[in-house]
This record gives structure tokens, sequence and C-alpha cells, in this order.
């Protein structure tokens, strides 16, 4: 049997097919790139092609066709896992799609306005063309749903919360679960006896509090804007900034902007948002490039400290991302301001590859699983 993970966002699907035997095998892997454009292109193994797609429909349409060459008949698809970023309150683990659920997803668009719409125009697509296919649905905030109310409520009027559900809610949450689960493997240890600290570090950044097994604090918040200094979102500042841009003639829309596209990394260095340019600039004497690093490295050893803090000890801090992952004298660095620490609780430091696609895959096969064995009593 094989399964297929989508990942869809506003101009571009990514796709992992998968043959599930006793363990899940990656047999393909690919990207439709620019949906929409006349310079549309389906990259996979580094290979580009050019392609109309003029919408999600094509797109899928698309990896289908490819798939065929490997599975023969996509009717041997088991099932299709999809990523959506923002399940709200509702969804705190992965779900069966039906008609009830996409609704109910449609309502959480206001959430993750840049996110959410894409992957429903892809589920939608793969519910026309998979008609007797099951569809999942694994949320980026389910892994989050364990953090306690004092974590995820904000210090506003409360009635912010009940009438428009304002509040912590985390994400990277499927990145999050799988390298703190693989920590536990290459710690020995069972996973819900350890604290964990996991630092998801890409160009969109978050850290996670992990006790016993469940995420109890997380840097992003209501949406991906809070927290650790990104590849162009300011994480965290003094809200009172945003009243002082738009007196100072800034439109809000303008600031939201600013806030999501044209800070972080990118702001402070004036270059790019890419920690590997970043460092190129710093080699050649960049005080700009060296401060956004510096900035980054002592906001992400702040995060680090206080969750050893709120967890009392940490087993663990785990690095993952294309930075986590990548840049050692990132880590070096951040490792050298919490030295202290590690050396009074004994933590180790682990560099884990996340896999997003392999954990939606395992999420979605655990859920029909247990849909199957409750059908069967």
């Amino acid at each position: 049997m094989w399964f297929l993970t989508i990942n869809s966002g506003s101009s571009s699907i990514k796709y992992s097919l998968f043959k599930v035997g006793r363990r899940l095998l990656l047999k393909d892997k690919g990207v439709v790139e620019k949906i929409g454009e006349e310079a549309a292109v389906f990259i996979k193994e580094s290979k580009r092609k050019k392609i109309i797609i003029r919408d999600h429909l094509d797109a899928i349409e698309v990896i289908l066709a490819e798939i065929k060459s490997e599975i023969k008949e996509v009717s041997s698809l088991m099932a299709v896992g999809h990523r959506v970023v923002h399940g709200g309150e509702r969804f705190k683990d992965s779900v069966i799609i039906n008609t009830q659920v996409l609704k109910h997803i449609k309502k959480c668009n206001h959430l993750a306005p840049l996110h959410n719409p894409p992957s429903i125009l892809a589920i939608e697509a793969c519910l026309k063309l998979l008609k007797n296919v099951p569809q999942v649905a694994v949320f980026d905030t389910a892994f989050h749903h364990t953090i306690p109310i004092a974590a995820y409520t904000y210090a506003l009027p409360y009635d912010f919360y009940r009438k428009y559900k304002v509040r912590r809610y985390g994400f990277h949450g499927t990145s999050h679960n799988y390298v703190a689960v693989e920590a536990a493997k290459i710690l020995k240890k069972p996973f819900n006896k350890l604290k964990l600290i996991t630092c998801h570090l890409g160009n969109g950044c978050s850290i996670a509090a992990i006790k016993n097994g469940k995420s109890i604090d997380t840097s992003m918040g209501f949406t991906p804007l809070e927290g650790l200094v990104m590849g162009t979102r300011s994480g965290d500042i003094d809200p009172a900034i945003i009243f002082f841009l738009i007196e100072k003639g800034y439109s809000p829309t303008e600031v939201e902007e600013l806030l999501n596209r044209g800070s972080g990394l990118l702001g402070v260095s004036g270059i790019s948002n890419d920690m590997r340019e970043i460092e190129k600039e710093i080699s050649k004497g960049n005080k700009r490039a060296s401060l956004a690093r510096e900035i980054f490295v002592y906001r992400l050893a702040k995060y680090i400290s206080s969750y050893v803090g709120v967890l009392g000890g940490a087993d663990a801090v785990v690095f993952t991302g294309g930075i986590g992952e990548n840049q050692k004298r990132l880590r070096s660095a951040v490792e050298k301001i919490i030295k202290p620490l590690l050396e009074k609780f004994k933590t180790k430091i682990l560099v884990i590859a996340t896999d997003e696609e392999l954990m939606i895959a395992k999420e979605s096969l655990k859920l029909l699983k247990y849909k199957s064995h409750k059908e069967a009593m």
C-alpha cells in the first residue's frame, strides 16, 4: 500500500510518497512551484520541468500523474495526509476529513489567512480527484494543545478569549513532535519520562518546552509572528511600537507587512533572511550582519534558559530546521551562553534532521488504524 503527503502553500505544493509496510519507506518526492504563473515548474530530484499549472487542482493532477509511474493506480493509495497550519481550539489531534471537518477548518482561515486557504484548495482538489481515498488533516497547532491555561492565556480582558479565541496556539508542532520522539530514541529513554527543549530554526523559528511527552510551552503564539527572531519576522517586540509607527504615518497593513516580511534577520542586516548569506557577510566584516546574528543567538539562548527554568532542568536541547541543523558556529555561540545551565543539569545537545512529511504519514496511519480497530469492535 501507498501513502501520499501534501504540504500546500499559496503558490506551491510539496509532496512525498511512502510505501507502507513494516516501516514507512520514502519512494518519491517533489514540488510544484509558481502555481498560476506562466513560469510554473515541477521539480523532482533537482530536475526542473516547465509546465502550465493554472491552479491547485492542476497541481494535484500533475502530482498524481507523476506518482502513477511508481504506484501504477492511484486507487492503491490508502490515504492522503495534508499539513494544515491552524486547527484552532477544535482540532486537538489529526482528523479524517469530511464535509463538517472541512467546514470547521475554513472557520480557522482568519487565524492563518496565508496558510489555511491553500491547504483547503489542495484538500478540495484531492477530494474531487480521489473520491474513495481517505483524506487526513494533520495540524501544526495540535501538538501544542497540551499547553496549560496559564501558558496559553494572554493577559488581556478575558472576553477577547471567550469571544474571539485570542490565545497562544503555537506552530511547527509536527516538527517539534518528530524531533522530540527521535531524541528519546537517541537518549534511550521513554519519551514520556523526558524534559526536552526543541528548537525549530529555519526561515520561521520556534522553540518548545516538552515535559513527559507533552508540549507545555512554545514561543509562537496567536500567530507565527511571536517569539524568536526569524528570517523576515520580528518575533517579540513591545506592542507600543505598533502604535508609534501608526502615529508616524504607517498604515496598519504596512506595519503588518513590515513585522512579517521586512523584519528579523533581513530587517536588521539589510542583506538577507538567509543565515548562510549573513555568515558570508560577517566573514567580510559587515557589522549589521554580525548584529543580526548576535540578536538571533541572544534571543534563542534567552528562550532556552527560560524553558530550562520552566521545566526544572532539561535532558536535552534539540536543534532542527535549516539553521538548527547546519549552522554549527551559531549553535556553538548559543551553547557558550547557556553553558552553566547545560553543566548544572547535564543537558545534552542534539542535532536532529526534522521530517514533517514522515510525521504526517505516521500520525495519519495511527489515526486510520485506530478508526479501523474501533469499527471492527
